[in-house]
């Protein structure tokens, strides 16, 4: 099994005739990915390169294609309205990789998404989410990439030496795919990986996906890598220590940020003691989670956690 997406699951690409929509909606399909269209205003009717039709309304590609998913290269400016459309159109499940989306577009667009009890948000400044598919010569089948992760990095559970998986949610895109290839090389599988984001105001965060994983009887253990900002990873550990039935190895970026001064990320800001890293590994550690010191021993603490020495 996986969370939020698997290899049934319908995808278009809200942007999709722009540089970076256009080209990663090429990688998604090329994986394996069920990509099914996409949208542009004003451009209806016609198809991309990968023969792809296109829509002028996430409604329109709804009920031409039956897409669940979409993924949002919309301009920051128009992000947060798009997120809006597609919830009103009834995708189910949206993931947002623009960055650089104004706050409070996204306070509005939050309040508004509370009205669509069956809609997921991931992101928005997020790398996005993937199911890994399994390996069939030089193809990849069964899974699902939404987002701008490289794939060929990801392993099935039955492609897995180990035959383990593991879930990973992060708020670092580079730090995924860091500990995706060191579990990889490990022989140990991914069933999907979350990257919730970086921005202050978001969709899914830590205690969201954990829930997810926890209930997830094809997910042996979990990855939460962190940053400074905010207390989502304290209340995550927390959860962790009263909840967590699986194994959890975490990682906290930012142990050397100076105070008030915002590290990469919207929220990687430290507005407090309570938002460094060393505070928020201190909590993690006395909550059961094997902490990991440097982003280089993730795949090793988490076979550690998984008593695979």
């Amino acid at each position: 099994m996986s969370i939020l997406i698997d290899g049934n699951t319908r995808v278009i690409c809200q942007g999709i005739t722009g540089s970076a929509g256009a080209f990663h909606t090429k990688g998604c399909f090329e994986y394996g990915t069920r990509m099914v269209g996409g949208t542009t205003p004003g451009k209806g009717g016609q198809k991309d390169a990968n023969g792809l039709p296109i829509f002028d309304t996430v409604d329109q590609a709804v009920r031409g294609t039956g897409a669940t998913a979409s993924m949002i290269f919309v301009p920051p400016p128009f992000a947060a309205d798009a997120i809006l459309e597609a919830a009103d159109a009834g995708i189910r499940t949206i993931i947002a990789i623009t960055e650089g989306v104004p706050v409070q577009d996204m306070v509005r667009a939050r309040a508004r998404l509370a009205g669509y009890p069956g809609t997921i948000l991931v992101g928005p400044n997020c790398p996005g989410v993937i199911t890994p598919g399994y390996r069939v010569g030089d193809r990849f089948e069964g899974g699902c990439k939404i987002g701008i992760m490289p794939g060929y990095i990801h392993t099935h559970r039955r492609d897995a030496k180990t035959g383990k998986a593991v879930g990973i949610v992060s708020r670092s895109g580079t730090l995924t795919y860091e500990a995706v290839w060191q579990c990889s090389v490990r022989g140990i599988g991914q069933s999907t990986c979350v990257g919730i984001g970086g921005d202050p105001v978001k969709g899914l965060d830590f205690l969201d996906v954990l829930e997810m994983f926890n209930a997830d009887p094809q997910t042996d253990g979990v990855i939460m890598i962190g940053e400074i900002g905010g207390s989502a990873e304290v209340d995550a550990a927390r959860w962790i220590k009263d909840n967590m039935t699986k194994p959890v190895a975490g990682f906290i970026a930012g142990r050397t940020a100076p105070k008030g001064k915002r590290m990469g990320h919207a929220g990687a800001i430290i507005g407090g003691a309570d938002d460094t890293a060393e505070a928020k590994l201190k909590v993690m550690a006395e909550c059961g989670i094997r902490v990991s010191m440097s982003p280089a021993d993730l795949g090793q603490t988490m076979a550690t956690a998984l008593g695979l020495g």
